[in-house]
Formats: C-alpha cells, structure tokens, sequence
C-alpha cells in the first residue's frame, strides 16, 4: 500500500495486490462527494422527503464515503444507520495518516479514529444521529435483516475485480435494498444497467465525477 496524491490534493491508497487506487486519481474527495453523497444520499433524502436513512457501502475501505456523510449530516436533523462491507480492513494506523481531517470537521474526525476498530466488532454510535457498523466480511458472505435506503457500490473497478461486479455480486446487494431504495456507483456499463433492470430497478445515466462522463444512479422499483 502507498498513498498517492489525487487531482483535488486529497490522497487515496493505491493497492499493488489489486492494481488500482482506492478513489479517483482524478479527485478522491470529490469523487465520494459527487457520486454517493450528491448522487445518491442527497438525492434520496430530497426525492423521498425522509428524515432518516440507512445506507449500506460496498467497499468500505478507508471510510472516506463515511466520513462525507458524516459531515453532510453534521449540521442536519437526518439519522443515518451506516453499514459498511469491507473484506480486508485497514489498520487503524493507515486510515488515520490519509489526511482526511483536512475534509471534515474535527469533531467528525476524532469520532470516527475513536470507534473504528470497535465498529468493525459492532454497532458503535458515531453520535446522536449517526451510527456505524463494519462488517469485516466478502460481499457474498454478507447477511443481515436490515433494508437500506441508499447503497453506495464503491468495489474496485470489473477489470480488477470482475466477480464484485458479476451477476450475482449485484443480486445480493439488491436484496438488502428497500423499494424506492437508490444504488449509486461511479461506472456504468452496458452489462451493469442490464443487470440493475432485470434486478427490478429503474435506470439513470448521471453526470460523473471528474475525470467520468456519467455513472450510474438506479432505483428500486
């Protein structure tokens, strides 16, 4: 692992084993803010009118997405329920050197180095409206009773891990998505939007973050 420098001077982890970045070379920070805060969080809450929501990432990683969240969230009367899926969690030591207090506020920050180790054994109360859980798990192993409003599908690309984006990969996230549900990721491909539409999920070409022309937003039918 090596930290390397995007485009908005925000850092993200570059994996040798899988041969690609954790974020966007082109942005990290705005790449999470664009597609799965804007795109997908926002998004849900002002189409749905709902003051709460439970989101479910796929590929928690460094907890960049989660810290953005956190921090839209911080000033707002919304309750978020966060589950994160992370097969091969990162020392505490390597989350804490990304430099991602530097996008958030410091009391997001110092709440979020203080619970995570212990979110990846359970739930854990980021604060009053916020909590946290990561399950130290493959995707395909991944059971819980819980429905999610919003998902964010941040696996690393199909040409390094083609069986994330596989099929069956697809259709075991989509049933944990509630209807009206909404599944965002920075990608879009011809097989993808087939396989969200015969998951029973309606289809969106949306504006990309820097550096994509779009990605994809569908929601649950």
């Amino acid at each position: 692992m090596e930290f390397v420098t995007t485009g908005d001077g925000s850092k993200t982890l570059y994996n040798a084993q899988i041969g690609e970045c954790y974020h966007s070379k082109h942005g990290a920070v705005q790449e999470s803010r664009h597609v799965f805060i804007k795109t997908g969080l926002d998004h849900y809450l002002q189409k749905s009118g709902a003051s709460e929501a439970a989101i479910l990432e796929i590929g928690f990683g460094t907890g960049l997405n989660f810290l953005q969240t956190a921090d839209f969230i911080r000033d707002k009367s919304f309750q978020v329920d966060y589950v994160g899926i992370e097969g091969f969690p990162l020392p505490l030591a390597t989350v804490a050197a990304t430099g991602y207090q530097e996008t958030v506020d410091t009391s997001v920050w110092s709440a979020y180095l203080q619970h995570y180790e212990t979110a990846l054994q359970e739930e854990v109360q980021i604060h009053e409206r916020l909590q946290l859980s990561i399950a130290h798990t493959l995707l395909m192993d991944f059971q819980t009773e819980k429905q999610f409003d919003v998902v964010y599908f941040d696996a690393f690309a199909a040409i390094h891990q083609p069986e994330m984006w596989s099929d069956a990969a697809l259709a075991h996230v989509a049933q944990f998505v509630k209807p009206g549900g909404v599944f965002v990721t920075y990608a879009i491909t011809g097989n993808l939007k087939r396989s969200m539409k015969s998951l029973g999920f309606s289809i969106e070409k949306a504006p990309g973050a820097p550096g994509k022309r779009e990605m994809l937003r569908a929601t649950k039918l």
